[in-house]
């Protein structure tokens, strides 16, 4: 870790305080807005069925505070019964209210590497609202019935009161699978998100086996870091991914809802990338997907690397679709190759909110409350809005600290594998391994290739980095 000396994350913060201003990112939220929050905390609508006697646990990365999710998996006679606990926010936040009004000027919360601009009040996403142990809470439940091989059989969501039992993190529930003392809840974690993932690679579901570049804080220091996630996240996501499917099906049966949509790869961009395979040497056998291609591949193999980079095309234009009515034409999502709907991060982002208010209504055989049901056309171009405020936050953030952290080796050579090539400009991008930086690269790159590079550019203000090939 390259440690900051102790005036220098006051310079960091200043940039980061420049990234929210370039941004606009919402600031504090409007004392009107605090004050209805701080009242709903303490008054929010009566609850469902008292399923409190349900050992939930909740599975977060460390210190997490909004926990949008709670679980418990039982075995049944010839398959498995999920319990998905989600956070009712919709039990303190109305559609049309003024906190409502408020979320929607924000659309998801926005993570920096020295704090975060939070969807709701934080007397709600880390109080009222959020599933912490020992607490009871309101909780939208789904019960899911799977077969013994993972396939869902059935399912419900119902309005509940839970307590969830313990905060989990991805490393001890990682740690107890390995080493053999993962019981009940844990063990079948292991087994049902197993099976899930082979049935997402039967159907043509897409897990990209790429490393996430990410900025930690640690002692007082920022650092760059590559992080694979660990296999207790991906049976996690399974779980989660198994929901928001079981919920597109419902809405897509009562012909209304939100679904998170994903069209399938344009096929230029499929034969593009067919090429890129073969000039890597990345086996594609004929008649396999693209799912089935990168499940195996190794991200630290630099061919397979720079092929994992360039395939991401087919994954792009993901987005949201309303309807009120008949079905969008486009209702699946190529990557989950399965239609699919996002209703387990209420806390995090607006839209889950609202689609989870649909789903209760459908369930419940009930109408969709007409404020739910006004609000639904205007969530795609909303959430796409804020998504990309979102992503462009953390794109910044990472410029920011690459910058800051090579800003005094100007000159040095570094190891480096290519990654992309920009044929239209030249050069392309280079992935580093220590530090954990990727950025642009001048010259004739050679892609899929280990290549060494110098440092040419390195200005926190402009937050660029450059390379050039020795």
């Amino acid at each position: 870790m390259i440690q900051v000396p102790e005036e220098i994350p006051l310079k960091l913060e200043d940039g980061f305080d420049r990234i929210r201003r370039e941004l606009a990112l919402p600031g504090e939220f409007p004392r009107a807005v605090l004050e209805e929050a701080e009242w709903v905390a303490e008054v929010p609508r009566p609850g469902g069925k008292d399923l409190t006697d349900v050992p939930f646990v909740t599975i977060d990365p460390p210190g997490s505070m909004d926990l949008d999710q709670a679980v418990h998996l039982e075995r049944l006679r010839g398959g498995y019964r999920v319990w998905y606990a989600i956070a009712d926010v919709g039990a303190f936040v109305r559609p049309g209210g003024i906190i409502d009004a408020e979320a929607r000027t924000r659309g998801e919360t926005v993570y920096l590497p020295a704090g975060k601009v939070p969807l709701h009040p934080r007397v709600l996403s880390e109080g009222a609202a959020s599933l912490l142990p020992g607490l009871p809470r309101p909780a939208a439940v789904w019960v899911i019935d799977l077969d013994a091989d993972g396939r869902t059989v059935g399912a419900d969501v119902q309005r509940a009161l839970i307590r969830s039992r313990e905060r989990l993190d991805y490393a001890y529930v990682q740690a107890a699978v390995d080493t053999g003392t993962a019981d009940g809840t844990l063990g079948l974690l292991a087994e049902i998100g197993r099976l899930r993932l082979a049935l997402e690679r039967e159907r043509g579901g897409v897990t990209l086996p790429t490393p996430q570049q990410e900025v930690t804080v640690a002692d007082g220091g920022y650092r760059l870091e590559y992080r694979l996630p660990l296999p207790a996240e991906a049976w996690n996501a399974q779980i989660s991914l198994l929901t928001g499917m079981a919920a597109a099906a419902m809405m897509l049966d009562a012909e209304i809802g939100i679904l998170r949509v994903l069209p399938p790869p344009h096929p230029g961009d499929l034969a593009k990338v067919g090429r890129v395979a073969g000039a890597l040497g990345v086996p594609w056998p004929d008649g396999a997907g693209y799912g089935a291609v990168v499940h195996d591949l190794d991200p630290k193999n630099p061919q397979q690397a720079a092929f994992l980079h360039e395939s991401r095309v087919l994954l792009r234009g993901s987005g949201y679709e309303a309807f009120d009515g008949a079905p969008p034409k486009e209702a699946g999502h190529a990557a989950v190759a399965a239609p699919y709907a996002h209703v387990t991060a209420p806390l995090r982002r607006l839209v889950d909110r609202y689609a989870t208010e649909v789903c209760l209504a459908i369930a419940a055989g009930e109408p969709v409350p007409s404020d739910v049901r006004a609000g639904l056309a205007s969530l795609p171009a909303l959430m796409a809005s804020s998504g990309r405020r979102a992503a462009a936050v953390d794109r910044a953030c990472v410029d920011l600290v690459e910058a800051f952290l090579l800003r005094d080796r100007l000159g040095q050579a570094f190891e480096a594998v290519v990654i992309d090539v920009d044929e239209r400009r030249g050069g392309g991008q280079v992935q580093l391994t220590d530090p954990a930086v990727i950025a642009r690269c001048d010259g004739p790159v050679p892609l899929g290739e280990q290549v060494t590079v110098r440092l040419t550019r390195a200005d926190p203000a402009t937050r660029e980095v450059r390379f050039t090939l020795t």
